[in-house]
């Protein structure tokens, strides 16, 4: 099955449809590829989407995520620690800790590089500015989009908010799929104006991280 052969709907909107049902879990579990730009990103938002791919680490996929540069602090500090344990080749966390299985599923699909993450800061940061666009674009093997606008964080984790979101698709409105895809890919290479995007290794080398109390 592709993301063709999907029956989806130009807008979902959560006091009618259900986000995760009906639109996050088909696409996740026929395509090959995640594409993501959001303000902030949680491990548990992060093993959600790994959730839907199923077994993502025996499998041939790639998830790309754009996010900003402000994080909880156990989450800023388990990616710390990955990110470690990964260039000095050991493992911290003990087998029977309560976080070891996000630590260790994370750390596979880091190492594999089918999880990538980078880091977007606007260059009007020092004045208060943060990274706040939200777009979704999958793909599969045939060359098939589909894009998203809208989307909270939280909805992946299956949290309860009220929203909607906006949802286009090649076959329907290829140019306004191209167009989202390529700006993401700008975004990805670091081409897009007023911000910069830096990979996590080196926001991390450059302690452009920040901690912030309000993610949970």
């Amino acid at each position: 099955m592709t993301l063709r052969n999907l029956v989806l709907k130009d807008e979902y909107r959560s006091d009618r449809d259900d986000l995760i049902l009906e639109f996050l879990a088909p696409c996740l579990s026929n395509c090959s590829q995640f594409d993501r730009s959001i303000e902030f990103v949680t491990a548990k938002s992060v093993t959600a989407i790994l959730d839907g791919f199923q077994n993502i680490v025996d499998k041939e996929v790639k998830i790309r995520i754009v996010t900003g540069h402000r994080f909880n602090s156990e989450d800023l500090g388990l990616l710390t620690k990955i990110l470690d344990d990964i260039k000095k080749n050991r493992q911290s966390y003990k087998e029977n800790s309560a976080d070891f299985e996000t630590y260790d599923v994370l750390k596979k699909i880091i190492q594999t590089e089918k999880l990538q993450i980078k880091i977007a800061i606007p260059r009007s940061d020092n004045s208060g500015g943060f990274f706040a666009e939200n777009v979704g674009i999958f793909k599969d093997l045939e060359g098939n989009s589909v894009v998203f606008r809208g989307m909270s964080n939280e909805t992946f984790s299956n949290n309860k908010n009220f929203e909607s979101i906006d949802v286009f698709t090649s076959w329907k409105e290829k140019s306004r799929t191209e167009t989202k895809i390529r700006n993401f890919e700008e975004l990805w290479n670091d081409t897009t104006s007023n911000v910069r995007v830096y990979d996590i290794q080196t926001a991390l080398k450059n302690k452009l991280l920040r901690y912030n109390f309000r993610i949970t």
